[in-house]
């Protein structure tokens, strides 16, 4: 008798069938059983590190320590986290009675939502699935994990470990394009959570409308960061370098462009312009031969930024540094911008690439007049030593996170929520903010003497007066 090969949608059809019977089971497990799960994909990522290292340098020449610092690192923490967290987080929360229900006692349980799906982005193609899943497997859901397929190797390593660590009825991962997506995001599930861009994250939530499902949008959008006059300057420019052309700009909590007060303009071009060399080109071979330095994504990617310069450049922005670029490698050198205007593309949309516009400011209303015409960012770094100045700016602007004096490092802080606001972002993750994602939390009231039964029908002359006496005093 032959084999028959199924199809991809008979396959995700299958998968849902077995992991909505598991639901109540893993709904049910114990906190134990959770953590077993959480170290053994711990165990398995640092056993496997290097073909995860290789893998992500396939797909765009990651740098193993850039594989540490933005992939392993930041799961590696997170599940220590959780596991240091999870049983008090499972435990019933108890609540105070106010004084109209006397007799009873409140709490709130953080129990799974049930049937999850993950869309994961191929920037941090590893962090950014399984961070998300750790969340949900501690919240005791059953998840469906979609890689991107534009990091193929990377999804391909994380297949392979899901494959070898859970039955696909708990966890399972689909590969494949954005027909697989879409035949997911038309299934019904209890919660979806996708990390992309917010033109995609519109779609998600189009699709999940239709079933009331919750969302958790981890989006980007234009992150500016601001130099005040009285910065360190060579230190600054240092955490800027780092946080801009990290993974080759290609982060999307990165300085998407600097906003650089007119005193200390000149000064910080020449600081950052030293750091790249630092970063980069030590040996004056040309950044373009660095070990240090990663690739853009794709072919199609390479000519999205690209065509982004050109229409700046045709707008009247010059470069003032890098502009380097070679196609067949998908190499852009760090560029810094200046004379961007508003009508460029570039100040439009997202960059998600080594390019850096670079404005200047004299006073602070300038800044916060242009970020409150803009989109809510889902991050804004502030540099200063005066504290009245990042205050003004933190209190008058809005984004999803904020870091004064450094970049990225939001991220790597557990007890912080991460997550966007409006076009940046729904929903929050994170360590408990995490796992409450991928919770309901559940209100439960009992009751033990029932003081209402004052106020039934019939309403009698005692039982008006006694009704009045309550809306006299609460």
């Amino acid at each position: 008798m032959m084999n028959e090969t199924i199809s991809t949608e008979q396959a995700i059809e299958k998968v849902l069938f077995l992991q909505k019977l598991s639901c109540q089971r893993l709904k049910n497990s114990t906190a134990e059983e959770r953590i077993a799960k959480l170290k053994s994909i711990e165990k398995y990522m640092l056993s496997h590190k290097n073909e995860l290292y290789d893998a992500l340098f396939d797909d765009f020449k990651k740098p193993s320590s850039e594989v540490v610092i933005g992939e392993l690192l930041g799961v590696k923490r997170e599940i220590a986290h959780i596991i240091s967290h999870l049983k008090s987080w499972m435990q019933p929360r108890k609540v105070g009675t106010p004084l109209l229900l006397l007799g009873t006692k409140g709490y709130i349980m953080s129990e799974a939502k049930g049937l999850c799906l993950i869309i994961a982005p191929w920037n941090y193609p590893f962090n950014l699935a399984i961070n998300p899943l750790v969340h949900a497997i501690a919240a005791g859901n059953a998840v469906i994990l979609k890689p991107s397929e534009l990091s193929p190797n990377t999804s391909s390593f994380i297949k392979k470990m899901i494959v070898s660590l859970f039955d696909e009825s708990e966890v399972a991962v689909f590969e494949g394009d954005a027909e697989v997506s879409t035949h997911l995001l038309e299934q019904k599930f209890d919660h979806i959570f996708f990390t992309g861009s917010p033109a995609i994250g519109k779609v998600v939530m189009r699709a999940a409308a239709k079933h009331l499902t919750s969302v958790t949008l981890e989006l980007g959008g234009k992150s500016p960061a601001i130099i005040d006059s009285n910065v360190d300057i060579l230190p600054t420019a240092k955490k800027i370098a780092w946080g801009k052309f990290l993974n080759n700009g290609q982060t999307c909590i990165a300085p998407d462009y600097l906003f650089v007060h007119e005193k200390v303009y000149y000064s910080f071009i020449g600081a950052l312009e030293e750091t790249i060399k630092l970063f980069y080109d030590q040996d004056n071979k040309g950044i373009k031969n660095s070990s240090d330095y990663a690739r853009i994504v794709n072919v199609k990617h390479f000519n999205r930024i690209c065509h982004l310069l050109d229409d700046a450049k045709s707008k009247g922005a010059t470069v003032i540094y890098g502009g380097e670029m070679d196609e067949s490698s998908c190499f852009i050198g760090p560029t810094l911008l200046a004379n961007c205007t508003d009508d460029m593309l570039i100040m439009q949309e997202e960059i998600f690439g080594p390019i850096l516009p670079i404005l200047t400011f004299k006073e602070e209303t300038e800044v916060v007049t242009k970020l409150l015409k803009e989109e809510k960012p889902l991050a804004l770094y502030v540099f200063s030593k005066d504290t009245l100045f990042s205050d003004y700016i933190l209190n008058n602007t809005s984004s999803g996170t904020s870091v004064v004096n450094d970049c990225l490092i939001q991220f790597g802080h557990s007890n912080l929520p991460f997550g966007g606001v409006n076009n940046s972002g729904i929903g929050k993750s994170g360590g408990l903010f995490g796992f409450q994602e991928f919770s309901n939390q559940k209100s439960v009231l009992k009751q033990y003497t029932n003081l209402l039964n004052n106020f039934y029908p019939p309403y009698t002359f005692k039982t008006k007066w006694l009704i009045e006496q309550v809306l006299k005093w609460f």
